[in-house]
């Protein structure tokens, strides 16, 4: 299903299931186990953003250090690699849902509830910020704790009355801490209201890195060969440039031409870069376009070029990744490699990279335009926000980065 549906979905379906849901007391009658004494088997859910699993992991880490608590996640099945990354959750322990049609979403559903059960998951922690889906999923997993965000006196969102810690979202606050209040509120030892009334340091939001092996570099520097075969590690410096973003919100993405005119300064004036163009299998036509309109050898298509766990290994070798906001700058933080983000639609304050980041942003009077407020929907089809950043902008923000480490 494309996003759209979906998001209908959640809205015509979500919103009357929620309503007699919390009428007929929906948690109650599923809760087939008493609460424990303490946080044990943590259930975090979140379904469809790529870069949120990485988010989430400050959050992830808290809970089972300071809980000791065994870490469980439900998640859609496209979006589990990313989950995987940093393998704070042990693979037998994430739950999948195949999100392409409403019937095997539905048949998911059934099995997400019994293997809850089987689990023995005691506590749940809502990440999306409103929707209705996993407000329903949270009901059925019969934990006795459950944690999300509740709207209050905000208008709309409406998602029924199924949380036990009801935590207040902060839309000052970056998402990341936002994960970390809905933790806090479960593991405060007294009732709150509205929770968390916490102070998240920025120290907590330090990732894990992943672990990175020589031979697996070895094996990236072999795939780039594969499509540059001029390619030699002690001449040539790797400049990543991700031009996509996901279909969620394609308002996110910088002018082709943009990128067109950046590339082909960068090449013009350093003569050791090698520019892989980086995304999945099915952006590789997009990226095969802008290489021809680059028009130069050492601009290569990479897109589909490694597999999603080798990605950290590409970040490795790499000397920096320039790219739109999407989830690339989120795996990227798992590594020491810096990344240049542009933004437009959203903004950096709330949802940039946990890693080495530097965001590009215009800041103009519109921007940001999505928000938990209007589910990340926006009805605008000219992202001036990214027009208005120039390549001459960007290579000046660039040109540092290309001198220190590419000189």
């Amino acid at each position: 299903m494309n996003v759209d549906t979906m998001r209908k979905i959640d809205l015509f379906a979500g919103v009357p299931l929620c309503f007699v849901g919390t009428l007929l007391g929906l948690p109650n009658p599923l809760s087939l186990r008493p609460k424990p004494d303490g946080i044990q088997r943590v259930l975090f859910i979140e379904l469809s953003e790529m870069g949120s699993a990485i988010l989430a992991d400050p959050a992830m880490r808290k809970i089972r250090k300071r809980a000791g608590a065994e870490l469980f996640f439900l998640i859609f099945r496209s979006s589990r690699p990313s989950l995987e990354l940093l393998q704070t959750v042990p693979a037998e322990n994430i739950f999948t849902l195949r999100g392409d049609r409403l019937w095997t979403l539905a048949w998911d559903t059934v099995r997400f509830v019994l293997w809850t059960r089987r689990q023995r998951i005691d506590t749940v922690i809502d990440l999306e910020l409103f929707s209705r889906i996993t407000a329903l999923l949270t009901a059925l997993s019969g934990a006795a704790r459950r944690a999300g965000f509740h709207r209050f006196h905000t208008e709309g969102l409406y998602r029924g009355n199924f949380l036990t810690h009801r935590v207040s979202y902060n839309p000052h606050l970056h998402i990341a801490k936002n994960f970390i209040a809905l933790v806090n509120a479960v593991l405060s030892p007294t009732p709150e209201h509205p929770y968390s009334k916490t102070l998240i340091d920025d120290d907590e939001l330090i990732l894990a890195k992943a672990a990175v092996t020589e031979l697996q570099r070895t094996a990236v520097r072999d795939r780039v060969r594969e499509r540059y075969p001029l390619y030699r590690p002690d001449v040539h410096r790797l400049v990543l440039v991700n031009p996509n973003a996901s279909a969620m919100l394609i308002q996110r993405r910088w002018p082709p031409d943009h990128f067109r005119r950046l590339i082909q300064t960068i090449l013009s004036r350093y003569d050791n870069i090698l520019i892989l163009l980086t995304g999945d299998p099915g952006e590789a036509a997009e990226a095969e376009a802008l290489k021809r309109s680059v028009d130069h050898p050492r601009c290569v298509n990479f897109a589909g070029g490694i597999a999603f766990h080798q990605l950290p290994a590409l970040y490795e070798i790499s000397a920096f990744m320039l790219t739109n906001d999407s989830g690339p700058p989120h795996f990227a933080a798992v590594t020491d490699m810096p990344t240049f983000v542009l933004f437009g639609p959203e903004t950096p304050h709330l949802y940039r990279s946990l890693g080495r980041t530097t965001p590009i942003y215009a800041g103009l009077a519109c921007s940001p335009c999505v928000s938990a407020a209007n589910h990340r929907k926006t009805s605008c089809t000219d992202n001036r926000c990214l027009q208005a950043i120039t390549p001459g902008q960007v290579f000046e923000i660039l040109e540092p980065a290309l001198e220190s480490r590419l000189g």
